[in-house]
């Protein structure tokens, strides 16, 4: 402050002797003197001021998420669906009038019947009459014949006592042989033809059965062609299972002797029964434009299993989803169809970086595809989107990144720990 008054001084001097006309010692020492406050405060707050922290490096590596591809042997299968019916089924229709006279215990809806039971029965009165009457005509007939044979070696013997010439077919009675003869087949028709309507009185099973309806009552009149019931056959069930064109080429052979895998809901739980294509209806529908292949499963009410060995019966009307079993693949995995690209998926190789494979996809099964080749047991694909993704790039799996952080976190915790324990023994 001293050496700026003494400057201050020394310069009005100089001016005065100059002649010039000076401010006084005031006026200049103020504004010298805020001047260097201002420069000394400007000084000590940059003296105070702390450096720049060094920012840690960034790691711009992208963060993906892989998962292991598992390469195994694979089965393809076509899946369908359809409704469980009788591989037959049969009306019963009356085919003589009369009488319901005879109802059997089992003859109702839902019982079971063995081949040739008897169901009903027609009042067999007339039709036994009708019988007796054939037989004795055909009894008729067949004395009149053996007296018309008799007579005709009678007229031989005497022809050739009157004549040595030979004797003419009428002189021998052929003729009426012949009609005798005749006469004799009618009646055997006749006898054929009543002891059939006799056994149409009889309304018996035409195989081993379930009945689906009864027309019928005891005492009702029927005529011929009246409906009597209407059965289905236990012994084998059949499923129409609709298959795309597009489909078939998974499946051996079209499909025909394939196994086939049920699945329909019995009592309330989902239940398995196993069943094989036996046939393919070789037409496609107008509506629906399907195929259809033919499965069967024998015994499907489980009739003739004994009792250790009985499964859960296949009911008629049933609906179940089948599962075809196709073509086999020796070595194959699943990927996520939009993993992939123009035929290619991104995998991670061993040194961490983004490699670009061609693969073969068999099939498209909804949101996967199946891939026969171009795919090893344990790689790695990436399952995270990249923005912009190069062949080579260098990546880095989430998994190590979380390992990181957690590390990191776990050393700040040790750090504050330590910090605490610090300030507690003080």
């Amino acid at each position: 402050m001293r050496t700026i008054i003494s400057y201050a001084n020394k310069t009005i001097e100089l001016l005065k002797n100059k002649g010039l006309k000076v401010a006084t010692k005031k006026q200049i020492i103020i504004p010298i003197v805020i001047l260097a406050a201002g420069v000394a405060a400007m000084a000590g707050f940059s003296s105070m001021k702390k450096p720049p922290e060094e920012k840690p490096e960034v790691d711009n590596t992208p963060i993906v998420a892989v998962s292991d591809i598992s390469v195994a042997p694979m089965t393809l299968a076509v899946n369908s669906h359809g409704m469980v019916a009788p591989k037959y089924e049969t009306q019963l229709i009356a085919q003589v009038n009369g009488e319901i006279v005879e109802l059997s215990d089992t003859f109702v809806r839902g019982g079971f019947v063995k081949k040739n039971q008897l169901l009903a029965r027609i009042d067999p009165n007339d039709y036994q009459a009708a019988l007796i009457d054939a037989q004795a005509s055909m009894a008729t007939a067949r004395a009149a014949l053996e007296k018309e044979v008799a007579q005709g070696k009678v007229a031989e013997r005497e022809w050739k006592q009157i004549t040595d010439t030979s004797p003419t077919e009428l002189s021998l009675r052929k003729p009426q042989l012949a009609q005798e003869l005749a006469r004799v087949k009618a009646a055997q028709a006749s006898v054929l033809r009543a002891e059939r309507n006799l056994e149409r009185t009889e309304i018996r099973a035409p195989y081993d059965a379930m009945i689906d309806s009864r027309n019928i009552g005891l005492g009702s009149f029927v005529s011929i062609g009246n409906k009597i019931g209407h059965v289905l056959a236990t012994a084998t069930a059949e499923i129409r299972l609709p298959v795309a064109d597009n489909q078939l080429e998974f499946l051996a052979n079209q499909g025909v002797n394939a196994q086939v895998n049920l699945v329909g809901v019995y009592a309330g739980k989902a239940t398995q029964w196993d069943a094989k294509i036996v046939r393919s209806e070789g037409v496609v529908d107008n509506k629906s434009r399907m195929g259809y292949l033919v499965a069967e499963l024998n015994d499907p009410y489980q009739l003739h299993s004994s009792s250790n060995q009985a499964k859960t019966p296949l009911r008629f009307g049933s609906y179940v989803n089948a599962k075809i079993v196709g073509n086999h693949i020796d070595m194959a995995t699943v990927v996520p169809r939009h993993l992939v690209i123009n035929n290619k998926v991104a995998i991670l190789d061993s040194e961490s970086k983004l490699h670009y494979v061609v693969i073969d996809i068999v099939r498209q099964q909804g949101s996967d595809v199946i891939v026969a080749n171009g795919l090893a047991d344990g790689d790695r694909l990436i399952i995270s989107a990249l923005d912009y993704p190069v062949d080579g790039m260098k990546l880095a799996l989430a998994s190590d990144e979380s390992q990181l952080e957690e590390k990191e976190v776990e050393a700040e915790e040790g750090e504050t720990q330590m910090a605490n324990n610090n300030d507690s023994g003080e």
